[in-house]
């Protein structure tokens, strides 16, 4: 597995690149300090996994990472970040990037992050989801958007948010894929999302479901 590590601190690339390396089957092949350097690395050579920070000189990780989804379709970029308000969380995941992590991350959710960006599945910092879920609690407006949705749509909507496949949905609702297939076309017509990705920011920043 070979990871890329995009970020302007020194300290903080080289704890990262010693816990990455000790994970098994995984390797380092290469670190960069700005999105510059990181657009022209993978010109050269393409990583399965990158690690890129938000707040960096030159060319911040939101412009770099915009520029080379665009091109690099399937690129599996997870952001870090000591950020953890949901402006930088939505924009990242709208441009389409597979995880978003704070910075004081332990291996565990090295392990976790990359293995859902393999399966295509998005994963959030646990203090993230912490982060949200206060703010859920927390937020005194009605959600108009929330009255859109079916109970059915909503348990749909959780399972998608929360990685799982229309196979996987399916199973765990004891419906037919084909229905959980409809459910999915319907919240994206009702949230006016294009994808996946859409969906799962549309449901945070509307606090549809329960993080």
């Amino acid at each position: 597995m070979k990871i890329l590590i995009v970020d302007d601190h020194p300290i903080f690339r080289k704890g990262l690149e010693y816990q990455l390396n000790e994970i098994p089957r995984v390797v380092v092949i290469g670190v960069c300090s700005n999105g510059l350097e990181f657009l022209n690395f993978i010109e050269n050579k393409m990583p399965d996994i990158i690690f890129l920070d938000i707040k960096m000189p030159v060319m911040n990780g939101i412009e770099a990472t915009q520029i080379a989804m665009k091109k690099y379709h399937d690129l599996k970029i997870i952001v870090l970040s000591m950020f953890g308000d949901e402006e930088y969380l939505t924009k990242m995941l709208d441009i389409g990037v597979k995880g978003f992590l704070l910075k004081n991350i332990e291996k565990e959710d090295l392990v976790d992050s990359i293995n859902s960006a393999l399966n295509d599945k998005i994963y959030l910092s646990p203090e993230l989801i912490s982060i949200l879920n206060y703010i859920h609690h927390n937020n005194p407006k009605k959600v108009i958007a929330n009255k859109q949705l079916n109970k059915k749509e909503k348990e749909v909507l959780k399972l998608i948010c929360l990685g799982h496949t229309n196979i996987e949905i399916a199973k765990i609702l004891f419906i037919n894929p084909r229905m959980v297939s409809r459910y999915r076309d319907n919240l994206l017509y009702k949230t006016g999302c294009k994808n996946t990705v859409g969906i799962v920011t549309y449901a945070i920043n509307n606090h549809l479901i329960e993080l």
